[in-house]
Formats: C-alpha cells, sequence, structure tokens
C-alpha cells in the first residue's frame, strides 16, 4: 500500500449564486498578463451550455483524457510522450482562438478625448492579440444565464443523454432553469496532461499532489492543451510557454486557503486533505466506465483507521497532515455523508474536484401561472426535476441516474429535518421515513446543515502544514549544489532552527537514490532540483522567479 496526500476540493452547486467572484480574484492575481488575457484558470459556467472553451467536454472533438486500451488505459487519440514526440508538429485536435474567445480592450483615448461635436464618441474594442479594431463576437461567459440559448444551451453536449422529448421539455418556458458550474483545475490523481507532455514539465507535488507545470522545462508543444479533457491547461502565446492553474500554492504553503476560495461569496467551496492508495490508480482508472465512480470514491482511505494510519507514517506522511486529514471537509461530503460526485468521471482521469449537485431547481415549477413548490408525494420533486436526472448524471456519475438521485434525496432529507426542527409544520414521522428512505440520521443531517450553512472558514479550509524544513532536509542529503531562498546556502542552524519535522532521509530499495519519509516528498523525482525552494513561501517549483510570476518574455 502506497499511501499519498491529496489537497482536494468539493464544491456546493446549491450555494453557487453565479457571482463571479471567484474568477475576478483569479484573473487579478495570476492571468492579467501580456498573452494570459485569455486564461481564466476559474471560470464559471452556465448549464446547460456548452462552456469554456467552447464544447469543451465534446471529447471526439478535442481527444481529452483516457480511453480504455485492452485491460488497461491509454491517453485518448493514443497521445503518449512517445507518439506526441513522432508527431510533436502535429495537433489536430487543440482548441483554436474561436473556440476561446479573442481578448480585447477599448480604445478609451477617443472616448475620453474625443472633440465636441454632434456625434456621441465611443470606445472602439481593440484586439489584446493584434491590436486592431475588432468585432468581438464571444467571451469567457458569452452564455451566462443561458443568454444565446439557441447557439449555447441547445449544444450542450449532455444533453446527448436525453430522448429528443426531453430535450425539447427542458427548454419549454415553464420548465426552463439552470445551473452554475464553477470550474478549476481539478489536480488529478491520474491526469492525462501529465502523461502527455514530450518534455516532462507537468509534474504532480509528492507532497500534497498539487499538479504543476515547470517553465524550464516547458517547450511549448501544447500536447497537455489536448490532453487534458477539461481544457484547464493554456497556451500563453507571448512567452511560448503552457500555463495552468496552481491552486495558489504559495498561499496554501502559508496557510492560506487559494483566492478563488478565499473570496467565494456563497461559500460554496472546501479544501481538505485527503488519503489515497497510489497502488490502486491504475486498476482504478482501468475499471469499467459502471463502476468508476464507486471505484473513484473507493481509491481514498480512511484516515481514523489505525493501519491506515500506521501504513501512512511508513510512507512518510507527517503527524499534522494525518491529523488535518481527519478534520478534512471533503472527507465529510464525498465519504462519510457520500453527498459530493466528481465531475465527468467517464475521463478516467480522477479528479480531485467534487461537486454537490444543486436540489433548488428540481422543485419548482410553474402551474397556473403561479410558482408552485408543492408535491403530492416526498420525492415528487426529485422524481419530477426541472433538470432531468439524465442530464444530472451525465455529468456526475458516468449516466448512474440511481447514485444522483440518492445525492438528492440525502440533501431534501436534510431540509425536512430542519425544516421539522426549525418551523415544526411537518409531523415527525414523515420526518423520519424521509430521512430512513435517504439512509440519514438525525445528527447526520444537523452536522450536513451545519457544515453547509454555518461552518467558519477554519472548518471549510482545513490546510496542512508545508513541512518545509523536510524539503531542506531532503535537499542537503542530495547534495543539491543550489542556493536556497534569497541566495544563502543551507545550514545546519536554519534546519535546527525549523525543528518541526520528524521526517528522515532513506536510500530507496537499491537505487541509492534518496526516498523522504517525513512527509514532503514520498514520490520518486527524476531531479532533486524539482524540489529547490524559493522565494520566503518555498514555492518548491525550480524556475520559479521571485518578481515576474514567469519570468522574461522569453520565458
Amino acid at each position: 500500500m502506497d499511501i499519498r496526500s491529496q489537497i482536494a476540493m468539493v464544491f456546493h452547486l446549491d450555494k453557487c449564486i453565479g457571482c463571479h467572484t471567484c474568477s475576478v480574484a483569479c484573473k487579478n492575481i495570476w492571468t492579467d498578463r501580456k498573452g494570459a488575457e485569455y486564461m481564466w484558470w476559474n471560470n464559471v459556467e452556465t448549464k446547460p451550455g456548452t462552456g469554456y472553451p467552447t464544447r469543451w467536454e465534446d471529447q471526439e472533438v478535442y481527444k481529452g483524457g483516457w480511453e480504455k486500451h485492452g485491460d488497461g488505459i491509454r491517453p485518448r487519440g493514443n497521445k503518449s510522450k512517445v507518439i506526441s514526440i513522432k508527431n510533436i508538429t502535429y495537433n489536430p485536435n487543440m482548441p483554436s482562438m474561436d473556440d476561446y474567445y479573442e481578448p480585447w480592450t477599448y480604445k478609451y483615448s477617443e472616448l475620453f478625448e474625443a472633440p465636441e461635436g454632434d456625434d456621441q464618441p465611443t470606445a472602439r474594442p481593440i484586439s489584446l492579440v493584434t491590436g486592431q479594431p475588432i468585432d468581438v463576437k464571444s467571451g469567457p461567459n458569452w452564455d451566462d444565464d443561458l443568454g444565446g440559448s439557441q447557439d449555447y444551451a441547445r449544444k450542450d453536449v449532455n444533453l446527448d443523454a436525453l430522448s429528443p422529448q426531453e430535450r425539447e421539455e427542458m427548454f419549454e418556458l415553464e420548465r426552463l432553469t439552470f445551473m452554475y458550474l464553477p470550474r478549476i483545475c481539478n489536480h488529478c490523481l491520474n491526469p492525462t496532461c501529465v502523461a502527455s507532455c514530450p518534455s516532462g514539465a507537468l509534474y504532480k507535488r509528492g507532497e500534497d499532489g498539487i499538479v504543476l507545470l515547470n517553465q524550464e522545462r516547458c517547450r511549448g508543444w501544447r500536447m497537455c492543451i489536448t490532453a487534458c479533457p477539461y481544457k484547464k491547461t493554456y497556451y500563453n502565446w507571448s512567452t511560448g510557454k503552457s500555463e495552468k492553474c496552481l491552486l495558489c500554492y504559495p498561499r496554501l504553503e502559508a496557510g492560506i486557503p487559494p483566492a478563488c476560495f478565499h473570496t467565494c461569496v456563497g461559500r460554496i467551496r472546501y479544501l481538505g486533505v485527503m488519503l489515497y492508495d497510489a497502488d490502486k490508480i491504475q486498476e482504478t482508472a482501468s475499471c469499467d466506465e459502471r463502476e468508476l465512480v464507486q471505484r473513484h470514491l473507493d481509491i481514498y482511505l480512511d484516515p481514523f483507521d489505525p493501519e491506515v494510519i500506521r501504513q501512512a507514517r511508513a510512507c512518510g506522511i507527517a503527524d499534522s497532515t494525518l491529523d488535518a486529514a481527519q478534520k478534512s471537509p471533503v472527507w465529510k461530503f464525498v465519504k462519510q455523508w457520500g453527498i459530493a460526485l466528481p465531475l465527468h468521471p467517464e475521463f478516467r482521469t480522477l479528479p480531485n474536484l467534487f461537486y454537490v449537485p444543486p436540489l433548488l431547481p428540481t422543485m419548482g415549477r410553474v402551474k397556473d401561472d403561479i410558482y408552485d413548490t408543492t408535491t403530492q408525494s416526498f420525492w415528487g420533486g426529485i422524481e419530477g426535476s426541472r433538470l432531468p436526472m439524465k442530464y444530472l448524471a451525465s455529468l456526475f456519475s458516468a449516466g448512474d441516474t440511481a447514485r444522483v438521485e440518492m445525492v438528492l434525496k440525502k440533501e431534501m432529507a436534510v431540509k425536512i429535518h430542519r425544516r421539522m426542527v426549525t418551523v415544526g409544520d411537518l409531523p415527525e414521522a414523515e420526518a423520519a421515513t424521509a430521512m430512513a428512505e435517504a439512509g440519514v440520521s438525525a445528527d447526520v443531517a444537523d452536522e450536513i446543515f451545519r457544515l453547509t450553512t454555518l461552518a467558519l472558514n477554519e472548518e471549510r479550509f482545513v490546510i496542512p502544514a508545508a513541512h518545509r524544513e523536510e524539503a531542506i532536509e531532503l535537499i542537503e542529503a542530495t547534495g543539491d549544489p543550489h542556493p536556497a531562498a534569497g541566495g544563502d546556502r543551507l545550514d545546519g542552524r536554519r534546519l535546527a532552527r525549523s525543528g518541526r519535522g520528524s521526517g528522515q532521509v532513506l536510500t530507496d530499495g537499491g537505487s541509492g537514490r534518496p526516498r523522504q519519509t517525513g512527509g514532503i516528498v514520498h514520490q520518486d523525482l527524476r531531479d532533486p532540483g524539482d524540489l529547490l525552494p524559493r522565494g520566503r513561501l518555498c514555492a518548491l517549483w525550480r524556475g520559479l522567479p521571485t518578481g515576474n510570476l514567469f519570468g522574461s518574455d522569453q520565458g
């Protein structure tokens, strides 16, 4: 058993108000640079809709994710590193600028400095790519709130799971509804982007599973852009390098949640540590599609199990990380309560971002020009959902409608229980029956209610200690000649001052390579220089300069 720790996330879609505050926060911090204007590491989509980039879910077009190949899997379109090198200049499945949008600004001087006259002055849109005037035709959320539904909402890939009659019913005025879907990089357990990069620039951090991209190694082949089925890797046309969401790891290492999490107005976001068995990744990703969701959830281990704790310590996971895993809100939503599901598990990347499906759009209908939320029976609102179960199942459970229905029943049971407790207008027998059918006790319902509505930041974001001192210890043991942060060479005094970790460096099997057992690194890395700390927050990403994020225009 090879136990590793992973930073995982939950988004509660019943609470998302579609304000895009998360997107703006991320944009202002990370992607307001030349060549990155079109990048939205965090974006919020309206569903039904085509998303960003357009129809990103259609892998018949983009060939992203993994596909079954015999008893195993391979990158869709056979985009392995070897094949990619053979066809390194030929990538017909890559999104074009039209699939995203051409970023623009406005020539404000024509508005503010216009001479007095009879005509109303205007600010013409100017392309940020060419610098020439353009006619704006699309944007990152062009279909927000079902805007342009004929061109966008009706072309949602997930509607393919519905019959023609069900599709038409979804767009009847009386049934018309939509939901918001915030998306960031999933930092998958089995990332296709890492497997497809010919340069080996993409890697998964050992201590927390965050997927990062080494700018020094990146050669701009862009195979990662095609390989990622969620299209969360982007190409900077100015620097010639790829870029992606890095989960604000400098903030995490300082104990601060990522910017999009911290600024979320609806407080829909949760972050915590999950323990998983890396030995099961291949087996899990290769299983039958009908078993994918359950096998994916089974790969995460119980942090309270004494045997798991013993094995985790043997694999070098620190006690502080184990403690954070036991307090993780993600563990509760995903495993303990079973109400959070992965987005498009059929891509087989084993994403670490889970979603609580929205219940609210299922409840109300327009009846005699009145918005009616009453039902004849307890489950009537779910069975007659305005968002068909097949549609939600296509998003979150690889087509398993029974799993989505059970999640919604649990959410409904919590609402009924809390109404009985706070308002008292429901018979206790009815509430008890509802919770029994959903498999939810009164205590569990109260726990779900509290974490969903009343949780403090410390409960929503449980971030383990970074253990920088153990990375320093590993670098000393490998004899890395590079200086540490600020140009000072590492010495024993600095290591003694930190004094938090209990890690030790051992040789890994017969290879003679050092293997960290104290929690910071527990997977073999070809170049120990990848662990070189730079800057005050121990970036653990060699090539990250102290000034501009990606250095000069030459990358």
